[in-house]
């Protein structure tokens, strides 16, 4: 299993929210949303390493 880091990451309630919903809408966890959507971000940017674990 690849190493992962921990951070905190503060937010509008609001947001949060939001994102939970999203989450809960994809039979996700909040924290797994926010992996998947900064992983799509990345690939769209054309950022996303090569080698990063989940990266298909």
């Amino acid at each position: 299993m690849a190493d992962r880091k921990t951070f905190l990451l503060r937010v509008d309630a609001a947001l949060l929210d939001a994102l939970q919903r999203w989450a809960n809408d994809d039979l996700r966890s909040a924290n797994a949303q926010i992996d998947h959507l900064l992983r799509e971000a990345l690939k769209r940017a054309g950022r996303l390493p090569t080698k990063l674990p989940g990266s298909e």
